[in-house]
């Protein structure tokens, strides 16, 4: 699609191609040259050929770290674990519309006056905390019904079959019995330092063991990118902010910030006049010029007398507590400014603002710079986002584009399309695009990728192999390891028999045994835990007798002795736990299985 744009843009076609993308971008806008050129650039994934978009995985992605229950520095993880999510939800939602799920809006806006959350306090629905709730988590009215809607419908379906699925008392019983129950044993671990195992590995060995394993030594289908990021968070990072830029955007941080003010009130109209008031309140703002303390001359001229006797302090002000004219005067004072003369209610006042309730210039200094950086840099981004998307569409290279962007041309190490990839390129739809049927097989540069808010990406294909059966050679070192490992569990393996062996025939051997009493499932204990399931998969001994077995551990043999079974102690407040356990571990089952069959007859793209 894009090669037939590329290699005919010079003809007369092209050029009405051209126009009719204009005016589709003029009267409808850029989305509508989607439906021209294919799907949106901001569609991660499709279901079934709807699509789920980046904007929705972003939406989630704020949506869990605004909660809190997830931290910031796994904000990338969680982007892939956000999209899997959407994908199931629009499966499930898909075969509920499909088996005739629905919701009325009767039903939906009885759901929602129900809620808590939208409740005043006096309990009842308030439109105002439900507007402000939603606003608080990233929501309109329109969208939380639409997704509340659908969640209901998930809802009845995943109950729908937890309740189709249920067990019987006789199985119940028989769970609790086998929950309780307690296993008493002796075991010993056999590593390489108990058997004098002749490790010998040969080329017929080597050659055996490479022939049975061959899809270890695979290499799949790789590639090594080449790919340039524009970052807004380090281009702000670079941007040069002034002094006196950085206290206005703190002035209007905290413009509304509550102040400690104190004053010296000079009234007019009684004995007073208001010309005789003005001219004392001008001399006690001199008094202060030349030197006099605050507090002084407030007990000099304040006809406040409360007041004066604290140095003029009245408490912490909040905006419309002394009305406009004294707001006026006290929120344009920096902390320890004094105003002139402020006429308000038949008086004169001086001003000071002791302190400013919130964090100081200093304190909020970083934060700002980066604020305002961002803001410095935003028409800087924008257009260089423009360009990267201009010159990456028709470019044969990212060297020249990064040269004339001001870009650092990136290169990855050899990766395949399922790699734990690092950095940016393990963010959700690059890899993805890396192997697109444009980039990987044309070899054009992919579209401009989102990431996020601040960062977007274009990659190319700078190298490719195929795959390939990796020759024995390049993989001796390692199938050698494999060999001798191997070698030495069956020396293990002989030696657990032969000690199984001398103890069914003579009752006795030469064991320096661990013992382990009254072990249950849930015990903590210091025995490995795949040995405690092993041994309770063992068949009850006879009375005075012992069930022998070998256990394969990751490194090693263990030899068992399990020597006696007991049902345990009846736990009512266990059993009940386990029971409901079970009932939701069965019904999770059967939900994840609808899952499993949904996504094998999907058609799911990334």
């Amino acid at each position: 699609m894009l090669q037939s744009i590329r290699d005919g843009s010079r003809s007369w076609g092209a050029k009405i191609i051209i126009g009719v993308m204009v005016a589709a971008m003029a009267l409808f806008g850029i989305e509508s040259l989607f439906g021209l050129f294919g799907s949106d650039p901001n569609e991660v994934a499709s279901v079934n050929g709807q699509p789920i978009m980046r904007q929705q995985v972003e939406l989630e992605v704020q949506r869990a770290l605004r909660s809190g229950q997830v931290p910031p520095e796994q904000e990338r993880a969680l982007r892939n674990d956000m999209l899997e999510q959407l994908i199931t939800r629009e499966l499930l939602s898909q075969y509920a519309e499909d088996g005739g799920f629905s919701v009325s809006d009767q039903q939906l806006d009885q759901m929602i006056v129900s809620l808590p959350e939208f409740h005043d306090q006096d309990g009842r629905f308030s439109a105002e905390v439900f507007r402000n709730r939603l606003a608080g988590a990233g929501y309109t009215p329109l969208s939380f019904r639409e997704e509340l809607r659908v969640d209901i419908q998930r809802q009845h379906l995943q109950q729908g079959l937890a309740f189709s699925d249920f067990s019987l008392p006789s199985e119940q019983e028989r769970l609790a019995e086998l929950q309780r129950q307690q296993r008493s044993f002796r075991y010993l671990v056999l590593d390489g330092d108990d058997v004098e195992a002749e490790i010998n590995v040969s080329e017929d060995d080597l050659q055996a063991y490479y022939d049975a394993h061959q899809e270890r030594f695979e290499r799949p289908e790789q590639v090594r990118l080449e790919y340039v990021v524009i970052d807004r968070q380090e281009m702000a990072e670079e941007a040069d902010v002034d002094e006196e830029t950085l206290r206005d955007a703190w002035r209007e941080q905290n413009r509304e910030a509550g102040r400690r003010a104190s004053h010296i009130m000079i009234t007019f109209g009684g004995e007073r006049s208001r010309e005789e008031a003005q001219a004392l309140a001008e001399t006690a703002r001199q008094a202060i010029e030349d030197g006099e303390s605050f507090e002084q001359t407030a007990l000099r001229y304040s006809d406040d007398t409360a007041s004066a006797e604290e140095g003029g302090d009245l408490g912490v002000i909040s905006r419309g507590f002394f009305g406009d004219t004294f707001d006026e005067a006290v929120f344009s004072l920096e902390e320890g400014d004094i105003s002139l003369p402020v006429e308000l209610d038949n008086a004169f006042h001086i001003i000071q603002v002791t302190d400013i309730q919130g964090p100081t210039f200093e304190e909020q200094r970083d934060e700002l710079a980066r604020e305002v950086a961002l803001r410095t840099i935003d028409d800087q981004f924008n257009q260089q986002v423009q360009q990267l998307i201009d010159k990456s569409f028709a470019a044969d290279d990212l060297q020249s584009i990064a040269d004339e962007i001001g870009l650092t041309l990136n290169e990855s190490d050899w990766l395949a399309q399922n790699d734990d990839a690092e950095g940016v390129l393990s963010e959700p739809g690059v890899m993805s695009a890396a192997f697109s049927a444009d980039v990987l097989e044309e070899g054009y540069n992919s579209e401009v990728i989102e990431l996020d808010r601040d960062r977007r990406l274009v990659l190319r294909i700078a190298e490719q192999r195929d795959a390939t059966l990796l020759p024995l050679d390049d993989v001796r070192e390692e199938v050698e390891v494999s060999v001798a490992a191997e070698q030495q569990q069956e020396a293990l393996r002989k030696e657990a028999q032969a000690l199984i062996a001398e103890l069914q025939n003579s009752g006795e051997a030469d064991i320096d045994w661990l013992t382990a009493v009254s072990v249950s499932r849930q015990s903590d204990t210091t025995v490995p835990q795949l040995l405690v399931q092993e041994v309770f998969r063992l068949p009850r001994p006879e009375e005075g007798e012992s069930v022998y077995r070998a256990v394969e551990l990751p490194q090693g043999v263990a030899l068992v002795a399990l020597d006696s079974v007991t049902d345990g102690e009846v736990n009512e407040q266990m059993e009940t736990f386990v029971s409901q356990m079970a009932e939701q571990l069965r019904a999770q089952s059967v939900l994840q299985g609808l899952i499993d069959d949904l996504r094998s007859d999907a058609d799911i793209k990334r």
